[in-house]
This record gives structure tokens, sequence and C-alpha cells, in this order.
């Protein structure tokens, strides 16, 4: 439904003079433009004290319009700066969404790598466990050998004061000589096995630091 019905008419007072007013907008918001312009318009006679109703009428709508552009420009810049607020803080969301990630990642890293340290360590501790044993078998086979060179010693005693055959003294011999070349590269090859377990340990040693 439209039509004069739908209006508001209010009867205001603007520089001295009355006026009927009819508007869609409230009866308060018509009062309260017809007040602005009234004040506007007192400014503008109280400058120019001897100017005609007409000057005063053109120089006020400049003034009213004057403010209007500026009021305009101003809620342009704020939009403005609200889109660009907007921006920046889609901008700190994003980077707080990766420093999320990044220190997820980091925890996941230093679970790792304390994973692997722990893991380090117990390789570590295995490995002096297998030298240890390494060092009782070298032990074990250094009093072999000397057990056998004693007693090839004594057999070569033996050999001078008993009636013992030209045959089984040189298969004494040869037993005696291959129980000691078994011994000595047994010897050898732990050797070797106690110094790769050492390069593995010092290895070990530095990765668990």
């Amino acid at each position: 439904m439209s039509g004069i019905s739908d209006k508001n008419t209010v009867a205001v007072r603007v520089f001295g003079q009355e006026y009927s007013i009819s508007g869609e907008m409230p009866r308060e918001h018509i009062i309260r433009v017809a007040d602005h312009v009234d004040s506007k318009m007192n400014e503008v006679a109280a400058l120019l004290p001897a100017g005609p109703m007409s000057s005063v009428a053109v120089l006020t709508a400049v003034n009213v319009v004057d403010e209007y552009f500026r009021q305009e420009d101003a809620m342009l810049q704020l939009r403005q700066q609200n889109q660009q607020l907007e921006k920046d803080a889609q901008h700190y969301v994003h980077l707080w969404d990766e420093v999320k990630k990044s220190f997820a990642q980091y925890k996941e890293d230093m679970a790792s790598s304390i994973e692997q340290k722990e893991e380090a360590q117990r390789d570590y501790q295995e490995k002096e466990k297998e030298i240890a044993a390494l060092r009782e078998e070298l032990a074990e086979l250094k009093r072999s050998n000397e057990a056998l060179r004693a007693r090839a010693e004594q057999m070569t005693e033996a050999r001078d004061h008993q009636d013992l055959s030209q045959e089984e003294n040189v298969a004494m011999i040869k037993e005696l000589e291959t129980k000691c070349r078994d011994i000595e590269s047994s010897f050898f090859d732990i050797q070797m096995e106690n110094i790769h377990l050492k390069n593995e340990l010092e290895t070990l040693r530095k990765s668990g630091q």
C-alpha cells in the first residue's frame, strides 16, 4: 500500500519560518533533519548578518553537502580499513595454523628423536655386553693357548726321557701345532670382531649424546 497516507507529515520551524514536511521516515527523524538545517542556517546567518535569506540557504546547502561528502569519505576509509583488517586477520589466522602445524611436527620429531636415542642407548649397552663377553673369551683362549704351549714343552721333555716311537712323537707334535693354529686363528677373529664392536659402540655413543 502506497500513497500520501503512508507518509508522516510534521510541522517544523526552520530559520524562523514554519514548514510542513512529509516523508516516509519516522517523525523523530524528520524533526531531527529540520533541527539540523535550522542550526546550520543560523550558523551561516551569524557570519552574514546582512545577507539575504537566499544566500544563507545556498551557503547552508553547500555546508550540509560538504559535511555529507566528508562523512561519506570517512565511511569509505572505514570500510577500506575494515577490509584490510579482515585480510590481516585471515593472514594471522593462517600464520597461527602454520605455527600449530610446526609445533605439532616439532613434538613428533622430538618424540622420534627421544625414541631413537633410547634405542641407541639400548644398542650401546648390548654392545658393551658383547665386548665384555669377547674379552672373557679372549682371556679363555689365552689360557688355553698357554696350556697347550706348556703341554708341548712337556711333551718335548718327555720325548727326551721316554721311549716313544718317532711316529708317536710326530703325531703328538702335529696335533699340538694344529690346536695352536686353531686357537691363534680364533684369537685373531675375536680381536677383529672386538675392534668392529668398539667402532659400533663409539658410533652409538655419539648418536646417543
